[in-house]
């Protein structure tokens, strides 16, 4: 029989170098698995759907509306706080659909587009509500993007080591 002793330590007893090491070793410690979970929820929650993103040199999001953009832009209003970048382009999208509707009334019932201007309300309803679709998907990259620069940042890392009282080695490794 052989028996072998180790000295195990908190990431807070570990030299500097150590530390250092430790984070090194578990950069995407917050990032490999489904990290990305909570983004898509939040936008299934505004009737938005996330296919795919790339964070990287892709730099991209495929978002897609499951409703009518002022649904989903009334959604948003009422789901974001309006510090979010999202609220902040909704409320630009209703101002500017409503701006539509009204330039194509009849001047006395501002909230009906008169049956003759329909073509062109349409036509630019629907750049509006592309253009919209676009943005929301812009505001959702950006929000993954931090999302993953926060949670790869040596702060994060150490709370999540610390949080979760790994043991290290005396060089850093993970034991």
């Amino acid at each position: 029989m052989k028996t072998i002793e180790i000295k195990l330590y908190k990431f807070s007893e570990l030299s500097k170098e150590a530390k250092q090491k430790a984070i090194e070793n578990h950069c995407d410690l917050n990032v490999d698995y489904n990290w990305w979970e909570s983004s898509y929820e939040d936008a299934e929650r505004v009737f938005c759907i996330i296919s795919s993103f790339d964070t990287g040199r892709g730099n991209y999001c495929d978002l897609n509306f499951t409703l009518s953009a002022y649904e989903v832009a009334s959604e948003i209003k009422s789901e974001h706080g309006v510090n979010c970048d999202t609220y902040k382009k909704a409320i630009n999208f209703i101002n500017s659909y409503d701006n539509l509707v009204a330039k194509y009334s009849d001047g006395t019932n501002q909230d009906i587009v008169m049956e003759e201007n329909n073509c062109k309300f349409d036509e630019e309803v629907e750049e509006l509500e592309e253009n919209f679709e676009k943005i929301i998907a812009d505001c959702y990259l950006t929000m993954l993007i931090n999302d993953c620069e926060y949670r790869t940042s040596k702060e994060a890392i150490i709370e999540t080591i610390e949080v979760n009282e790994y043991d290290f080695t005396e060089d850093g490794k993970l034991y």
